[in-house]
C-alpha cells in the first residue's frame, strides 16, 4: 500500500488543507476514479498487444463497422482484449469524444451479460477503447452467414439458443438501465458477441456516445425507430424498438424489415415469420409469445413499448433448456477457463475462491486496519472537527457490528461513514463488501471491492474480494483473473 495510499489520504483532510494541496491531487492521473478492470493504456501498450495494429489482427465482426476498426490483442499477462481504434477523421474536434469521462462511466459497469469495457487510450489525436475479447464471433455471423458447423454439416442456431440470446440481451439492457445507461447506440446483431463458453454478451462499445448530441444510428432506414427519423435522437424507447428487430432476426433467421413483419403479424401469419429450418423444433405457444413480444417492441408510439424489465419478465418463462451449456447449444468446443486449482492460492485467496465468507471475515478481523496505517498517520496531524468525530463514531459502530456479525447494521454504519465524505478508508470498503456478500448482495459487494482498489490500486485484499464477488455473480473467468492478480500482489508484498 505504502506511498500509493498516502496520496489518497488527501481525502481525509479538511477542505482548507485540500485546497492548498490541489496541485498534488491534479497530478494523480485520475487513478482515484478508476474502477475494477478500468485502465488508461498507453499507445505503446496497445501497439505491442496488437502487433503494431497488424491487419492480421483486425476483427471487424467484433460488433463494429468501418471507419472504426477493432483489433484483437493480447496483454502481457496473457489476457485477450478487443481494441477499438477510432478513425481520426471522424473526430476533428477532440472535445466531441470525451474518452476519459465517458469510458470511465461505462467502465463502472460489470455484468456477465456484457463484454465489459476494460479501459481506454487517449494520446494526441488517438482515441481507443479496450474491452474483453469475445472469441466466438457475433450473432450476425452465427444467425445469418455461416450457421454453426458441426460434424461437417451446417446447422441453424437452435431454438433454445435463440431464446437464450433474447433473454440474456434483455437482462443486459435491464442491468444497463438500472445503472443509468438506458441508451444503447445502434443495437443490432453485430453488437451481440459470444464468449469462450458460448454465452451471448452485449458489446459495451455501443454504450459509448458517438457524439455529443446522441445521433448515432447508421442502420438501414427500414430498421430505424420511427421517432429517430423524426428527431434524430435516440431514447430508451428507441433501444426497445431495436430489440424488437433483433427478435425478428432470431425468429426468422433473416433480417426482415419491421413493416413487413408487422403486416404478417396483423394477418396472423405467424408461421410465415419463422425460420423454416426450425420446423418441428419449437412449440407454437413459445413462437407465438415471442412474436407477440416483438410486436409490442415495434409499436409506432414509443410509450406503448415495454421497458427492459418487462422484457426480462416476458422471456424468463420461455427458457426451457437452462441446464444445457451454451457451448453445447451452439455446437462449439468447450472453452472454459482453467480450473481454480491451476492457481497456487494463499489462505486468503483460497477462502475467496471457495466463497468461504466466514473465513474471509476472520481474516479481515485479524488484519484490522493495518493496511490503512499510512492514511491514519496523516489524519493525526489534522484538526478534529465535529463532523470528523461523527464520522469516526459511525465507523466505530460499524466495526462493533462487524465483529458481532451483525452485517446489516454494519452496512448502515459503514455507509454513514462513507457518505460523510471527510475520510476514505479502503478497509471500510472491504468490510462493507463482505457484509454485502453475507446479505446476498453481490453486485453491491463488487462495487465496494472496486472502490477499495481505486483507493489503493495494488492492494491484494481488493482483488481477492472482487474475485469472491465475481464468483458469486457467476462470472468465473473474470474472478479467476482477479484471483491471479491478488495472489501476485500478496506474494510480492510478503517478498518485500
Amino acid at each position: 500500500m505504502g506511498a500509493r495510499c498516502s496520496k489518497f489520504s488527501l481525502c481525509w483532510w479538511s477542505s482548507s488543507i485540500k485546497s492548498n494541496l490541489q496541485d498534488l491531487s491534479d497530478n494523480d492521473d485520475g487513478n482515484q476514479n478508476e474502477k475494477l478492470g478500468f485502465t488508461e493504456y498507453s499507445m505503446d501498450q496497445l501497439r505491442s498487444a496488437t502487433s503494431g495494429f497488424s491487419p492480421d489482427n483486425i476483427v471487424s465482426e467484433h460488433g463494429e463497422k468501418a471507419p472504426n476498426v477493432v483489433y484483437k490483442g493480447k496483454l502481457e499477462e496473457d489476457r485477450w482484449i478487443a481494441v477499438k481504434r477510432f478513425n481520426k477523421s471522424a473526430w476533428p474536434d477532440s472535445r466531441q469524444f470525451l474518452v476519459r469521462e465517458e469510458a470511465r462511466a461505462v467502465g463502472q459497469l460489470r455484468n456477465e451479460r456484457l463484454a465489459n469495457l476494460m479501459g481506454c487510450c487517449c494520446e494526441g489525436e488517438e482515441r481507443l477503447l479496450v474491452a474483453e475479447f469475445m472469441p466466438n464471433e457475433t450473432l450476425s455471423k452465427h444467425l445469418f452467414h455461416c450457421r454453426t458447423a458441426l460434424l461437417g454439416e451446417t446447422q441453424p442456431m437452435k431454438w433454445g439458443m435463440r431464446l437464450r440470446v433474447a433473454f440474456y440481451l434483455a437482462q443486459a439492457l435491464e442491468y444497463c438501465s438500472s445503472k443509468g445507461r438506458a441508451l444503447y447506440h445502434d443495437l443490432n446483431a453485430y453488437r451481440i458477441l459470444f464468449d469462450q463458453d458460448g454465452n451471448p454478451r452485449l458489446s459495451c462499445f455501443g454504450l459509448m456516445k458517438n457524439s455529443r448530441d446522441g445521433r448515432s444510428y447508421s442502420t438501414n432506414l427500414a430498421f430505424t425507430p420511427p421517432e429517430y427519423l423524426r428527431t434524430g435522437r435516440i431514447t430508451p424507447e428507441s433501444v426497445i424498438y431495436s430489440f424488437g428487430t433483433l427478435l425478428l432476426d432470431l425468429l426468422s433467421g433473416k433480417h426482415i424489415p419491421p413493416s413487413h413483419a408487422l403486416d404478417l403479424i396483423r394477418g396472423k401469419n405467424f408461421l410465415m415469420l419463422m425460420d423454416s429450418c426450425l420446423e418441428g423444433h419449437f412449440s407454437n405457444d413459445d413462437g407465438t409469445e415471442l412474436v407477440r413480444l416483438a410486436s409490442r417492441c415495434l409499436q409506432y408510439e414509443p410509450r406503448e413499448r415495454p421497458n427492459a424489465k418487462s422484457l426480462v419478465t416476458a422471456l424468463s418463462p420461455l427458457q426451457k433448456e437452462t441446464s444445457v451449456p451454451s457451448n453445447v447449444l451452439m455446437g462449439i468446443p468447450d472453452g472454459s477457463a482453467s480450473t481454480k486449482e491451476t492457481v497456487s492460492l494463499t489462505p486468503f485467496g483460497d477462502a475467496c475462491s471457495r466463497r468461504d465468507f466466514t473465513a474471509i471475515h476472520e481474516i479481515l478481523e485479524k488484519v484490522g486496519y493495518k493496511d490503512d496505517e499510512d492514511v491514519a498517520n496523516e489524519l493525526s496531524f489534522q484538526m478534529w472537527t465535529n463532523q470528523i468525530q461523527d464520522t469516526l463514531n459511525s465507523k466505530k459502530q460499524g466495526d462493533s457490528a462487524f465483529r458481532a456479525k451483525d452485517f446489516s447494521t454494519a452496512i448502515d454504519c459503514y455507509t454513514q461513514f462513507i457518505d460523510g465524505g471527510t475520510m476514505v478508508s479502503p478497509t471500510v470498503y472491504a468490510r462493507r463488501c463482505l457484509c454485502y456478500l453475507m446479505n446476498d448482495m453481490p453486485q453491491e459487494a463488487l462495487g465496494d471491492a472496486m472502490q477499495a482498489q481505486s483507493v489503493c490500486p495494488t492492494w491484494h485484499t481488493a482483488f481477492y474480494l472482487q474475485a469472491a464477488s465475481l464468483f458469486t455473480l457467476g462470472m468465473d473467468n473474470d474472478a479467476l483473473e482477479s484471483l491471479k492478480d491478488g495472489t501476485m500482489l500478496e506474494t510480492r508484498k510478503h517478498r518485500n
